[in-house]
C-alpha cells in the first residue's frame, strides 16, 4: 500500500538549499496567466489530496517568485506556458501545460475540479498495481517492447522524489499527471544521451528542468513592426548572423543527427519529430545539442493511431504537428499512417544554411551534396532503411572528420 509518511512531492532537486529570485519589482500583464497556472496546480493538488498544505505553500512562493522571462506559447487545444528562475546555484525552466482555468460562481469562489490525469491512481493501490497501470500505459504510448519493464522501474524511480525509498499516494499522482506528456516520455527514453534537460523536480505535470543556456539553435528575435519589411532571403541570412564558430556547429549538427538516429529503431521503438524547427533545440556551454521543446516528438505508434482516424478531402488535411505530413486516402476519405518524409530529411532542412555558411572550402561542396540529397528523402525511414542509415553515416562521418583532431570535439 502506499506510505503513510509525510510527502514533499512538490520538490524541486534534493538540495536543502533555497535560493529565491529577488527581482520581483517588475509586475506586468504576463504574470497573470502564470499566476493562473500555478492556482490552477493548487487547486488540483488541494482537492486530490496531493502535497500538505504546507508543501504547496511553499513551492507556490517559490514559482511567483521564479516568473520571470516568460514565454507564452499557444496551442490549438491547450497553452503551454515556460518561465526562468534559479533553484539553489542552478537555472531552471519552469513548464506548466495549462489545463481549464477554475470555474467561479456568482459569489466569487472558485470551484476546484479535479484534473482526471490526478485521479490515478486511486487510494490504496499497491505499488504492484500501480507499475502495471505505468507498464500498460507505456505499452501504449510506444508498443509492445521487450524492456518495457525496466522504462517502468525508471518511472517509479523517479516518483519517489523525496528518495525515502517509499512513494507515497501524492508522489504517485504527480509521476501519473507528468507520464501523460510527451516531453516527459522521450526524457526517458533519451535518459542516457543526454539530449534532453535534466529534470530537476516536478509537482503534478508542472515541471522544472535545467536552464540549457544557448537558446534557439539559431536566429535573432526582432519587433514585428521590423520583421515585415524584411524580405525572406535577407531574414534567413540574418539568422545566421550570431551563431557559434564552424566547428562548435558542426559539433551541435552531429548531435541533431545523433539524435535522430537515436530516435529511430531505438531501444524503446520508434520517434516522429513533427516539429524540427530550429526553435525547439539550443546548446550548453559545451556545444551539445539539446531538446528544448519535445511536445511534438511523438511515439510512431501514437501518431498512427491518432493520423488514422482524421477525415481529410486533400493531403494537406493530414498535418500533424508542424511538419509530420501524410497522404489522403480518397477512396475511404481517411489518412494513410506513412508519413511523406522522414525525421532525417527535415533534420538536414533545418541545418543546411546554419552548416553551409562559413564551411571550411575543402569540404563545403561535398556537404551540401550530402545535405541536398539528405533533404531529398522521402517517404518512411523503414521504406528506405538501408539509404537513411548511408546518408546519416556518411554525413556524420563527413562532420567529425574535420573537427576530431581540433579542440572543439
Amino acid at each position: 500500500m502506499w506510505s503513510t509518511h509525510p510527502t514533499q512531492s512538490c520538490v524541486v532537486g534534493t538540495s536543502a538549499k533555497t535560493q529565491y529570485v529577488t527581482n520581483t519589482k517588475k509586475e506586468s500583464l504576463m504574470a497573470q496567466p502564470a499566476a493562473a497556472c500555478v492556482r490552477n496546480r493548487l487547486f488540483t493538488w488541494e482537492s486530490a489530496s496531493l502535497p500538505t498544505p504546507t508543501a504547496r505553500s511553499v513551492f507556490f512562493f517559490f514559482l511567483m517568485q521564479t516568473l520571470l522571462d516568460s514565454l507564452f506559447i499557444n496551442l490549438a487545444a491547450s497553452l503551454f506556458q515556460v518561465y526562468s528562475g534559479s533553484w539553489g546555484d542552478l537555472e531552471g525552466v519552469i513548464k506548466c501545460q495549462m489545463e481549464e482555468a477554475p470555474h467561479y460562481d456568482l459569489g466569487g469562489e472558485p470551484r476546484k475540479e479535479t484534473s482526471a490525469a490526478f485521479n490515478k491512481p486511486t487510494k490504496g493501490t499497491s505499488v504492484e498495481k500501480f507499475r502495471e497501470m505505468i507498464t500498460d500505459h507505456l505499452k501504449a504510448k510506444v508498443g509492445d517492447q521487450a524492456n518495457l519493464a525496466d522504462l517502468a522501474t525508471q518511472v517509479l524511480s523517479i516518483a519517489d522524489g523525496n528518495k525515502d525509498s517509499h512513494i507515497s499516494l501524492p508522489e504517485a499522482r504527480s509521476t501519473w499527471a507528468l507520464l501523460q506528456l510527451n516531453e516527459f516520455l522521450l526524457a526517458l527514453v533519451l535518459h542516457d544521451r543526454e539530449h534532453t534537460p535534466k529534470l530537476l523536480g516536478f509537482c503534478g505535470d508542472l515541471y522544472v528542468t535545467e536552464k540549457v543556456p544557448h537558446s534557439p539553435l539559431y536566429g535573432i528575435s526582432l519587433p514585428w513592426i521590423i520583421e515585415m519589411w524584411i524580405p525572406a532571403g535577407l531574414r534567413r541570412s540574418m539568422d545566421q548572423w550570431f551563431t557559434p564558430s564552424w566547428p562548435h556547429k558542426a559539433k551541435i549538427s552531429i548531435g541533431l543527427l545523433e539524435l535522430v538516429e537515436d530516435i529511430f529503431h531505438g531501444t524503446f521503438g520508434s520517434f516522429l519529430m513533427c516539429d524540427v524547427s530550429a526553435t525547439t533545440f539550443g546548446y550548453n556551454d559545451r556545444h551539445d545539442l539539446k531538446v528544448m521543446d519535445a511536445r511534438h516528438i511523438v511515439p510512431e505508434a501514437i501518431f498512427q493511431e491518432v493520423i488514422r482516424q482524421q477525415r481529410c478531402d486533400v493531403d494537406e488535411d493530414c498535418l500533424y504537428g508542424a511538419d509530420c505530413l501524410t497522404s489522403c486516402d480518397l477512396t475511404k476519405h481517411r489518412c494513410t499512417t506513412e508519413v511523406t518524409r522522414p525525421n532525417l530529411a527535415k533534420a538536414c532542412d533545418t541545418l543546411k544554411d546554419y552548416i553551409l555558411r562559413g564551411a571550411p572550402s575543402d569540404m563545403s561542396e561535398e556537404l551540401e551534396k550530402q545535405l541536398y540529397a539528405c533533404i531529398a528523402l522521402k517517404g518512411s525511414a523503414e521504406q528506405m532503411e538501408i539509404e537513411h542509415s548511408l546518408i546519416l553515416n556518411n554525413l556524420k562521418t563527413l562532420l567529425w572528420k574535420k573537427i576530431s583532431h581540433t579542440k572543439d570535439s
